[in-house]
This record gives C-alpha cells, structure tokens and sequence, in this order.
C-alpha cells in the first residue's frame, strides 16, 4: 500500500517526469546485497558505514559493493545488469 504522504522527486532533467512506482519492500533482509557508491564524496564513507550496520544487524548476510565511475552519469548498462544478476535488492547511497 502506497502511503498517500509520500512523495519521491526525481533529479533528472526530464520535461515530464515518468511516473514509477516503488519496488516492493522485501520481508526480510536475505540473500545478496548490493551496495552501490555513485561516486560522490565521502560516499565511499557512508557506504563502509552502511556496511558494518548491516554485518551487525544480520550476521551471514551476503554484501557485494560496485562503485559507479561517475556520479554525474546514470550508472553503466553493464553495471546495472550485473547488480540485477548477482543481488536481491541494492542500496544506493551518496554523500558530499
């Protein structure tokens, strides 16, 4: 159920925004987790963070972690497909 408070804006330079709904929320933390820096500052801080949480919260949790090249891109369509390949769900963090 979509909450009717929630808004989501979406950065890119698009005249008219597409219209997306959000990925369903999986249960239960499981299975491999992709953590993606999209190459800010510090981002590489806040995922190492974001990491150690989650080794704390559920011990034997897989964590594969990619990197974008730029932040000033969309990710790679290669990258992309290998994250969708290899994990269940990504968390995508920046930071400056």
């Amino acid at each position: 159920m979509t909450d009717p408070e929630l808004v989501i804006l979406d950065p890119t330079d698009e005249r008219v925004p597409v219209r997306r709904a959000l990925a369903a929320r999986p249960s239960a933390l499981e299975g491999t987790v992709g953590l993606l820096d999209i190459s800010k500052p510090r981002g590489d801080v806040l995922i190492e963070r974001l990491e150690e949480r989650l080794r704390e919260r559920v011990p034997g949790l897989a964590i594969v972690r990619y990197r974008k090249p730029t932040f000033t891109r969309p990710a790679p369509q290669d990258l992309r497909r290998q994250i969708a390949e290899e994990c269940g769900f990504v968390i995508e963090a920046l930071a400056d």
